[in-house]
């Protein structure tokens, strides 16, 4: 088999660190999201940019790096309950692991572009630049195949959030830069309950939600989801027992804070 050798040219800067926090799709937040894709120097990467200003949007062609294997059949975290054959889904877990994503130009300085909402993690490769061309590339009223009866019988849920886990929420996000609250929110809307593709488990209160070390206790009222609070993953005692764990300083902090009288 013929084999091909690619170079990056270049990496893109976003606020994405773990693959909990990047959205599915670009464009199904509310958040705006800015990154920043800075091309290699001594290249003539700057020459190559010239024009792509006058576009609003771009297609970024990008390497999963951090994905070492693949799966001939996936399950996509809209696709109910169902694997799916993986060249029918924009899974990550690819034979070739590239992926694509649609942003929004902001400005175009030298080798650097500013994007909006760009789906992927910090520090990602980037293989190619291609323009948006409305005209040859928007087919509003295409067939979307398995999607089509997701769409139509999927139990949309309200999700809202208390006041305790508003205040966690923002207080991960402004001292630690954790942002739990909107990916939460995402993933509960489409399906709350316990899940192979998500950990999701029942709780004496309900149900909680493990997104990497941290945990969202929430409860379930017909179509609406209530996040109640955010707790840490890890017990007091392991986190002065250890020095290398995840988010380790925000979690000695949020105890003192939230967690004290469940010790």
């Amino acid at each position: 088999m013929q084999q091909l050798t690619l170079t990056p040219i270049g990496i893109i800067h976003t606020p994405y660190q773990e693959k909990y926090h990047a959205p599915r799709q670009p464009n199904v937040t509310s958040q705006k999201i800015i990154g920043t894709i800075e091309l290699y120097a001594h290249k003539n990467y700057e020459q190559a940019l010239e024009d792509l200003d006058g576009f609003e949007y771009v297609w970024l062609i990008f390497w999963f790096h951090k994905n070492s294997d693949w799966k001939p059949k996936v399950l996509p975290p809209r696709g109910g309950r169902m694997k799916r054959g993986v060249f029918a889904t924009r899974s990550p877990h690819r034979p070739n692991p590239i992926g694509i994503s649609l942003c929004k130009i902001i400005d175009v300085k030298g080798r650097f572009i500013t994007v909006e909402n760009p789906d992927v993690l910090d520090g990602t490769p980037i293989l190619d630049i291609k323009p948006y061309l409305p005209y040859a590339e928007s087919f509003p009223n295409a067939e979307i195949g398995w999607l089509e009866d997701v769409e139509n019988d999927a139990q949309k849920f309200s999700v809202i959030v208390s006041a305790l886990a508003c205040e966690q929420g923002e207080w991960l996000k402004t001292h630690y830069d954790i942002h739990l609250l909107e990916r939460a929110k995402n993933i509960l809307s489409h399906d709350p309950f316990p899940h192979s593709y998500r950990r999701i488990m029942k709780h004496e209160n309900g149900y909680i939600i493990a997104m990497k070390s941290w945990r969202l206790l929430y409860s379930i009222t017909e179509q609406t989801v209530s996040i109640n609070s955010i707790l840490s993953g890890y017990e007091h005692d392991v986190l002065l027992e250890n020095s290398d764990l995840h988010h380790q300083q925000a979690h000695i902090e949020f105890h003192k804070m939230w967690m004290m009288d469940r010790r």
